[in-house]
């Protein structure tokens, strides 16, 4: 077992990284002061695996126990499935004294946490992600949200969980497409954090692909360290938190672009860190062989590389829509060789020139 805290004053947390650990999570919460109704948020996809183990966790520590079900699939994070789930708290009876839980993926977290922040200006919630990307990723940090018809993310609020429950087994029953594409989150911690990591994922692609439990959770537990210094230096993103963003400015715009059906996240991540590495040699700060190295890793791991196709104009429309940006820049993130990065400011026709889009 592993425990790493995120210290953020009142807004402190654990993240716990465990095998089979979803038995202790109504204990778990009952020690981190969560009281009333626990409002499970899941999806049916999931709550068919891992639903009544939850429950019964919580009921077993004293919890009443109200399940909701959100569709299962990006194209729900929106208003839409927010509304109908403030229909379903307020019918279970869920007030300021209760707490929501979290179950599920990317997009059950940010949904589900943003309903916690908002539903009677806050009540308390627990993330317990079951896909890789949330595990290493979308749990941690407090970003919560749901998507707009003009972009990825433009809806929603920093809001800390009280606890993260990572169980490594509930990724036994995660597809492989999906699988594939949270190890495009891990290999962002390496290309702009750490250049050891991202050996170790080149060195252990066999084992990883095959998801021999101590690797994944030895790559789990690095990438919420590196995620979670970062988190506490920046919590709401005024500067240095930016740079989770490698590879997202053109991985956002090529995901809502495909209605959010062609391409997963991290599907969208993977060629947008293929696209900001290129932007990055043509800047000076990686080399031609650093592009290889990432265009390689990338690919071996099974996740695609090739942009897709795109009408320009579309593109340079969603690029600009991004929430990082200010006024006619945007704050665009490089790496520098493998281990490093920069914060760099680009027009989306820079962009799209730079990063050989655009002849």
């Amino acid at each position: 077992m592993s425990i790493l805290p995120v210290n953020l004053a009142e807004n402190s947390y654990e993240i716990v990284i465990e095998r089979g650990s979803l038995a202790s999570l109504g204990q778990r919460c009952r020690a981190v002061g969560m009281k009333g109704v626990a409002a499970v948020i899941s999806n049916p996809t999931v709550t068919a695996h891992y639903g009544t183990a939850v429950q019964e966790s919580l009921e077993a520590a004293g919890f009443a126990v109200a399940r909701i079900e959100m569709p299962d699939g990006e194209e729900y994070k929106n208003s839409a499935s927010l509304n109908r789930i403030y229909d379903d708290l307020g019918a279970a009876g869920v007030d300021r004294s209760s707490f929501v839980v979290a179950l599920g993926g990317g997009v059950v977290g940010d949904v589900a946490g943003f309903a916690a922040a908002t539903w009677m200006r806050g009540i308390p919630f627990v993330q317990v992600p079951t896909t890789l990307l949330a595990q290493v990723d979308s749990s941690v940090g407090g970003k919560t949200g749901i998507d707009h018809p003009r972009g990825k993310n433009l809806i929603g609020a920093f809001y800390q969980p009280r606890l993260v429950l990572i169980d490594v087994d509930t990724l036994a029953t995660l597809d492989q497409r999906q699988f594939r594409a949270g190890l495009a989150e891990v290999i962002k911690y390496g290309v702009i954090f750490d250049h050891l990591f991202f050996e170790f994922m080149e060195a252990n692609r066999t084992g990883i692909l095959a998801m021999e439990p101590e690797l994944l959770i030895e790559i789990i537990h690095r990438s919420c360290i590196l995620k979670s210094r970062v988190v506490e230096s920046d919590e709401k993103e005024s500067g240095l938190r930016a740079i989770l963003n490698y590879g997202h400015t053109f991985g956002h715009a090529f995901e809502s672009l495909s209605g959010y059906r062609g391409l997963v996240h991290g599907e969208a991540v993977a060629i947008g860190m293929v696209l900001a590495a290129r932007v990055s040699a043509a800047e000076g700060m990686c080399s031609q062989n650093d592009v290889s190295r990432i265009y390689a890793l990338i690919s071996r791991y099974g996740l695609p590389v090739e942009t897709p196709l795109y009408d320009r104009q579309q593109l340079l429309n969603s690029v600009a829509a991004d929430k990082k940006s200010k006024g006619d820049s945007l704050t665009f993130i490089c790496n520098r060789g493998i281990g490093m990065y920069e914060m760099t400011h680009h027009t989306p026709e820079e962009l799209l020139l730079l990063s050989g889009l655009e002849a």
